[in-house]
């Protein structure tokens, strides 16, 4: 789970003169405030904050699946409550060293993070956005932003930051005598998307808020459900108004014109024809000048229509499934999630109230430590494991997904059964087991090839429930691929006809990202990004401590390269998914498939539309023909040619309803990649 909580430093950009000592801006916030940290139900870690003075420091610290952020702030305000000094230290969820700095002196602001270091010359209020950090600094943002016009204030390094009230609530004293009045509200311009959290009537941090995670103050741990909803609330209703808004249904036929048509079937773009949408399905696929009656006209200009994509490794939240929609990604298969959050989210999206694409549901399934993913069911016998697998079977899921924390001895059973009732199996390999036990017990994918290649390098005492499954990889480099014990694990593939879920996208961020770079994969988008998504792309994942790090990392991603072309030289299935949101990020799966692999593009554009469609068993959807569900994107290049021209989407038809991304990407601070074609109605 990527957490991208809003993280603040504001500096005060104003002339400064001696004059007598001003009242702290803290006066009325000393002392200590304590937090816990909580992921689906799960206490998983802690915030503390001491105000002394002028200064704030604060320690915030959780883990979940077995890694998280470790940070230490230290923040000093001036008498109007901006800080004139800040620092933070620590690692970041995948273990990247943190040291921001930030400081004022008289006009001047400096600041140094990930991406390098940065200044400024100031002569008026303004917010720093700094990188790294605790969510305690939101309140610090409000208390300024409550007194702004339109609650807005200029941030650098560029753009605005904005506080929006979003409803007065109560939850019971922790005392148990009477209740806490509080606010809660959010706080956009930074990201994408808004981050939510609480303040109490005294405009103190009560709460940071998601649907899945909470840093709620100590003593009301019980309330954090109810105020995980108002997060999971908050977020849908901004969707549900971007729908209303850019989704497009006309009530009427809608007919493509003069467009080339991408025929997985043959590998080949079709002469200019015209396809014709009716309701949820395409009813004709005609001569590229034809024409009819009362229907609307989107005009082509010679594109290309490409049936939609499917990101075979997602785990679906709102903020990503209209981002998907309009990249084109149409089909999620879900790898693991809340399943109430989840059905919920469905549910609209089906019925039309929320854009997102059609969601196949794996049952995540893990056993209970002290690494546990917090997610799905968690078990701690086989007996709940297969029961677990009834669950999933009683809630018409498609399959289940087992994972790390899971004892690997119970793999064999809970394939059968899972098997037995029709399900679906993939999954991680259980911590001190192998891709051989797994692929022996029946699963039918495997899922990221570093879980497969760990068996080949790793002693069985290791433990990989740590972030050791990550930074293992540096062994690869040393790896034999024409050893036997390699051979085997691949033949096993083979024999067992088992498919194998890559994800080759994250592990490129991870092993080849480096601090003040662009990672590999968002050179070609980064510059359409708001400026705070730029700097979060110039962030390594993993720590790179030296050379020979560096040097350990890329080889290995190298390895992993070899690998995945020795499978798919061998017939082993390749499933096209991200584990980092799909979006831009499928976009860049599928290009490295292209250039990496040996895949044509007409190879990659088939086995991420088409053959997902058969894999899943969904007849009605991977081409574009008359009867299928009418999943599709325009795009104006040739894809054929350049995969990278899946890029530029000018429209997408999802089930029936028709998106211009142009329009709606702005609503996110993103610089549309190309013009909306001409609409006749």
């Amino acid at each position: 789970m990527k957490l991208k909580i809003t993280l603040l430093a504001f500096v005060l950009m104003a002339s400064f003169s001696c004059k007598k000592e001003p009242t702290s801006s803290l006066a009325d916030y000393q002392g200590e405030e304590n937090f816990t940290v909580i992921v689906g139900e799960n206490k998983v870690g802690f915030m503390k904050a001491n105000t002394s003075g002028d200064t704030i420091n604060i320690d915030y610290d959780y883990k979940n699946n077995g890694r998280g952020p470790t940070m230490k702030e230290t923040i000093v305000l001036n008498a109007e409550g901006y800080p004139v000094n800040w620092e933070v230290t620590g690692n970041t969820t995948f273990g990247n060293a943190v040291n921001e700095q930030f400081s004022l002196e008289g006009g001047e602001a400096s600041w140094s993070d990930a991406t390098g270091s940065g200044s400024a010359t100031v002569d008026a209020p303004q917010i720093y956005v700094n990188q790294f950090g605790s969510p305690y600094t939101a309140v610090l943002a409000a208390r300024l932003l409550l007194n702004a016009p339109e609650n807005t204030l200029p941030v650098l390094p560029a753009g605005n930051l904005t506080l929006t009230k979003m409803e007065d609530v109560t939850v019971p004293n922790a005392s148990g005598e009477g209740e806490l009045a509080l606010t809660t509200y959010a706080l956009s311009g930074a990201e994408m998307n808004p981050s939510y959290f609480i303040m109490d009537e005294n405009k103190e941090f009560f709460a940071a808020i998601s649907p899945r995670y909470i840093v709620i103050r100590d003593g009301y741990e019980a309330e954090e459900k109810g105020l995980r909803e108002l997060a999971e609330n908050y977020s849908a209703e901004r969707y549900e108004k971007l729908q209303k808004e850019y989704a497009h249904n006309y009530g009427k036929k809608v007919r493509i014109k003069n467009v080339k048509v991408f025929d997985p079937k043959t590998l080949s773009l079709t002469d200019p024809v015209s396809v014709v949408v009716e309701g949820e399905k395409i009813t004709a696929v005609e001569a590229a000048d034809a024409s009819g009656e009362d229907e609307v006209v989107i005009e082509g200009n010679g594109g290309t229509l490409v049936p939609g994509l499917y990101e075979m490794h997602a785990h679906t939240g709102d903020n990503g499934a209209l981002l998907n929609v309009l990249a084109g990604v149409t089909s999620f298969r879900d790898m693991g999630n809340n399943t109430e959050v989840l059905s919920n989210l469905i549910e609209k999206i089906n019925t039309g109230i929320l854009a997102g694409p059609r969601v196949t549901r794996l049952g995540f399934i893990e056993g209970k430590s002290p690494y546990s993913s917090n997610n799905g069911i968690l078990v701690e016998s086989q007996e709940e494991a297969l029961a677990a697998v009834d669950t999933y079977d009683s809630l018409g899921f498609y399959g289940v997904k087992l994972y790390n924390s899971m004892n690997g001895d119970w793999a064999p059973a809970i394939v059968k059964k899972a098997h037995d009732q029709g399900l679906f199996v993939a999954g991680h390999v259980p911590a001190f087991s192998n891709a051989n036990d797994m692929l022996r017990a029946g699963y039918d994918e495997m899922t990221h090839i570093n879980q497969t290649m760990l068996g080949w390098v790793l002693e069985p005492e290791e433990d990989t429930r740590t972030l050791l499954r990550l930074t293992a990889m540096k062994r690869f480099p040393d790896l034999d691929l024409n050893s036997p014990k390699v051979q085997e694990t691949l033949d096993l593939f083979v024999a067992s006809k088992t498919a194998m879920d890559p994800t080759l996208a994250i592990h490129e961020r991870l092993m080849l990202s480096r601090n003040g770079e662009v990672t590999p994969g968002a050179l070609d988008y980064v510059d359409n990004m708001p400026p705070n998504e730029q700097r979060s792309l110039k962030v390594a994942l993993a720590q790179i401590a030296d050379e020979e790090e560096d040097k350990a990392y890329r080889e290995a991603y190298d390895k992993i390269v070899e690998t995945l072309k020795l499978m798919k030289d061998e017939g082993i299935l390749i499933v096209a998914g991200t584990d980092l949101g799909g979006a831009f990020n499928l976009h860049r799966e599928m290009e490295l498939y292209n250039q990496q692999l040996g895949y044509t593009p007409a190879e990659v554009l088939k086995l991420a539309s088409y053959d997902m469609a058969q894999y899943l068993g969904q007849e009605d959807l991977g081409s574009i023909e008359p009867g299928k569900l009418a999943d599709f994107f325009l795009v104006p290049g040739n894809p054929l040619e350049d995969i990278k021209a899946i890029k530029t989407i000018a429209m997408v038809s999802s089930n029936g309803t028709f998106y211009y991304p142009s329009e709606v990407y702005p609503e996110f601070g993103i610089t549309p990649f190309t013009q909306k074609p001409e609409v006749t109605e």
